[in-house]
């Protein structure tokens, strides 16, 4: 059965002064212990590179879809939207099956390749950008949906080096929370606030 529950305490905060406007985002959560041991490879594959920046732990999640800036008064319908459109889909089972460097030549960052057992990540994603598009909340991209959790960025001005690391161990996971996450920016990166939450059954 699937569960769904709110994370908000009272109104969320403004993205800007006069703007009662929210950037948000849909993301499959990781298996808290799949993402600290995930978090620990990254710890270990990155140490000493001065060309790479990895990303907080928050943010070690799937994203399955950016809907950029809303109304705040839109974050109900959103979530009752996308989520909604859950019914009758298994979570997801998902591996890591390679590091990846994106772009391939000249990278912008790194990204744990997932793969997707029985095609369940990629109808979740479906499902949920069909439906907000529907509701017009949500413009579907043009390129196919990738499975994958990005864990380093290539810093501004710097020109990455391959990353040689072995893959992480870890045998398939189940991924059974859907969150709709608001983004909220700073000088100091982004920090992610979740709002809604939606559990899949395994």
């Amino acid at each position: 059965m699937k569960t769904r529950r709110s994370e908000r305490r009272g109104r969320p905060g403004r993205e800007r002064p006069g703007s009662p406007r929210a950037r948000l985002f849909l993301a499959l959560d990781l298996p808290a212990e799949i993402r600290d041991s995930l978090n620990a490879w990254r710890e270990h594959a990155i140490a000493g590179r001065d060309d790479l920046r990895p990303v907080v732990v928050e943010a070690l999640h799937v994203t399955l879809v950016f809907l950029g800036y809303l109304p705040e008064k839109e974050i109900p319908r959103v979530a009752a939207t996308a989520f909604g459109a859950q019914e009758g889909l298994a979570a997801p089972r998902l591996a890591v099956s390679a590091v990846k460097p994106v772009p391939p030549r000249s990278p912008r960052l790194f990204a744990f390749d997932l793969q997707d057992e029985d095609g369940r990540a990629s109808a979740v994603q479906a499902a949920a950008s069909d439906a907000l598009a529907a509701a017009r909340l949500y413009r579907p991209e043009k390129r196919p949906f990738w499975p994958h959790v990005t864990f380093a960025r290539v810093k501004r001005d710097r020109r990455a080096t391959p990353l040689d690391a072995d893959l992480p161990p870890g045998a398939p996971f189940t991924a059974t929370e859907i969150t709709l996450y608001r983004s909220l920016l700073s000088p100091q990166g982004a920090r992610y606030e979740p709002l809604e939450r939606l559990s899949l059954q395994g």
